[in-house]
């Protein structure tokens, strides 16, 4: 069973602007409070390191697999965290039209410990993705 937390918004930006914030990995510092340090290579299994810092709990670093992208459309990676524990990671773009977009964000828990870490901590990471999509939206809009 999979376990989901998403934030959606609306952007004022165009879908390019959007994936030219998203796909600049070396960028994320100065928009996401919550995944620094981000780097690697925007490929089809391609190799991401960041660092996370979700509030009330410890911060770490971590390696994932891009499980999908497509230009300005999505960014997913997946990330295994131990014996019945996944994370699916995404960034989704969808235009409605030039100019405006519906930005989201989420995290996606699988496995018998990811749905323990999901009811654990669901509100804190329902507030880390709107905090995320927030700081996303201002960045792209100015």
């Amino acid at each position: 069973m999979n376990f989901k937390v998403e934030k959606r918004v609306g952007v004022r930006a165009t879908s390019e602007r959007l994936w030219d914030v998203i796909a600049d990995f070396p960028g994320w510092n100065a928009w996401n409070p919550v995944e620094t340090d981000v780097s690697g290579t925007l490929a089809f299994g391609g190799s991401i390191a960041l660092s996370e810092a979700i509030p009330g709990l410890p911060p770490r670093q971590y390696a994932a697999r891009i499980g999908d992208w497509q230009p300005n459309g999505r960014l997913v990676w997946t990330e295994r965290r131990g014996f019945l524990f996944n994370v699916l990671r995404y960034y989704e773009i969808e235009q409605l039209e030039p100019g405006s977009c519906i930005l989201s964000n989420g995290f996606i828990f699988s496995g018998f410990r990811g749905e323990g870490f999901y009811e654990k901590h669901r509100k804190t990471l329902r507030a880390v993705c709107e905090t995320i999509s927030e700081a996303l939206r201002v960045t792209a809009e100015s």
